[in-house]
């Protein structure tokens, strides 16, 4: 989804919310953005406050520790749905939305904590994310 240094897409993330705060027109991606920030109320503050007063996070960060980490997985998964790659991910998320009474919230978040393992995994070693693994792991999910 995003290209280049942390702070482009950051800054991304701003534009895209006060455009929606200004009741301004958006770009299919910014609505992802968007739906995606309204999710989480607990970083409106962040994203209410001026973008360069944030502090650096981490590349390595996991996602609780890092907010932009934690919605960029949200849109990453969005991605992974819209395109059913890795193939059959979509499955599995339809079966966290059974196990979960369709709460989409909580079946994002199940898929996004084993994404994460499997990225850092992959980071740690300086691979590419397995997507075996990461379907393997799904596949696991209860």
């Amino acid at each position: 989804m995003f290209v280049g240094e942390p702070a482009e897409s950051r800054r991304y993330f701003w534009q895209a919310w006060r455009k929606h705060q200004a009741g301004a027109r958006l770009e299919p991606l910014e609505v992802i953005v968007v739906n995606v920030i309204s999710q989480h109320p607990e970083y409106h503050s962040l994203f209410a406050g001026d973008e360069r007063s944030v502090c650096e996070y981490g590349v390595g960060l996991v996602a609780q520790n890092n907010p932009f980490f934690h919605l960029g997985l949200h849109i990453a998964l969005h991605e992974q749905l819209q395109s059913d790659r890795p193939a059959g991910i979509r499955a599995h998320y339809q079966r966290q939305m059974i196990t979960l009474g369709d709460n989409v919230h909580a079946a994002e978040h199940r898929i996004m904590k084993i994404l994460t393992e499997v990225l850092l995994s992959a980071q740690s070693k300086g691979e590419m994310p397995d997507e075996g693994v990461y379907l393997a792991e799904l596949a696991s999910l209860v």
